[in-house]
């Protein structure tokens, strides 16, 4: 089949789609079907395509349709030509996807003012045409919000009594801190237990928050009680709150990075030491866009250490 009578861009491609079909059913009354014609136009345009080639395509008697080796080995060539064309024209897609697609993101409030920004910064300096959406939402709000599709993934931390229809992954380990005003504490240490923490008044996430949730089960299997004056839906609210020294804020690591002040210092919480995972929050069995994809790997690539990846291994992980 090397020395073809007629040049293959002069092939008409529809005879070639129609062949497949037949070979594929062994039948030309199935590819009439499929293609909504008489089976007697089908069979012209496979003998128009045999004329082209000069060569026997397929065996045809009352009962069966057979292909000849010929006809085999078209088959599967234009099968595997067809499939590099269908390859190619996904990547072209996928590349204007990234291009001009648009990502919604719910984030949990910590990790959007902490994290994102330079995150979200850095993607828009390779993909400038893709619209981002950006929504703060607590840890139930943002469950509700990928398994509607109102956002395309999450970031926030673990919750353990969630239905198997969310999918977590692990992407960051935050250490539990306590940022403990010297008013309260003036010598200077590293650590502090949580049964000499609940001896102070501490500044607290709203009841139902999963920090909140965390606390509260450690002090309940140590038997612990605690004095809780002030709940505060923000986190920087508590930072502002212990930084006037109103009490302890037991908070993550990450959001603490930042703080500077003479007046508190910020100890590992240890006896027993807490840590909540930040993960990745898509809906089982749903694919990300290819926008969507992309931003959440730039997400992992940059949410531990805030290490920016380079151009070229961003671009490099868009295709």
């Amino acid at each position: 089949m090397s020395d073809l009578p007629v040049p293959v861009t002069q092939f008409n491609l529809r005879l070639l789609q129609t062949f497949m079909l037949v070979a594929e059913n062994l039948s030309f009354r199935d590819a009439a079907e499929q293609t909504h014609r008489s089976q007697s136009a089908v069979s012209t345009q496979v003998k128009q395509l045999e004329t082209q080639l000069g060569i026997t395509l397929l065996h045809r008697t009352t009962r069966s349709v057979v292909l000849t080796p010929e006809g085999r080995e078209l088959l599967e060539g234009t099968k595997r030509a067809m499939h590099e064309v269908n390859l190619g024209l996904r990547k072209i897609r996928e590349s204007a996807d990234i291009k001009r697609g648009r990502v919604s993101l719910a984030c949990s409030p910590s990790v959007a003012a902490n994290r994102l920004p330079q995150i979200l910064a850095t993607f828009k300096k390779v993909h400038p045409g893709v619209h981002i959406s950006l929504m703060e939402q607590h840890s139930a709000d943002i469950f509700h919000m990928v398994r509607q599709g109102d956002a395309d993934f999450g970031v926030g931390p673990l919750v353990e009594a969630v239905d198997d229809d969310i999918c977590f992954e692990p992407i960051l380990e935050d250490r539990i801190m306590a940022l403990v005003p010297r008013v309260l504490l003036a010598n200077t240490r590293k650590t502090i237990s949580l049964k000499e923490l609940v001896t102070m008044p501490l500044l607290l996430h709203t009841p139902g928050s999963a920090m909140r949730r965390m606390l509260e089960s450690a002090i309940d299997a140590q038997s612990l009680k605690f004095d809780n004056n002030y709940q505060c839906m923000q986190m920087q609210t508590l930072v502002s709150m212990a930084v006037a020294g109103m009490g302890v804020a037991v908070l993550p690591q990450s959001v603490l990075k930042g703080v500077t002040s003479s007046h508190t210092q910020t100890l590992r919480l240890v006896d027993p030491s807490l840590t909540r995972q930040v993960c990745l929050i898509t809906m089982r069995g749903r694919t990300l866009s290819p926008a969507s994809a992309q931003l959440a790997q730039v997400v992992r690539e940059l949410i531990e250490d805030g290490t920016k990846p380079s151009r070229r291994r961003m671009a490099s992980t868009a295709h």
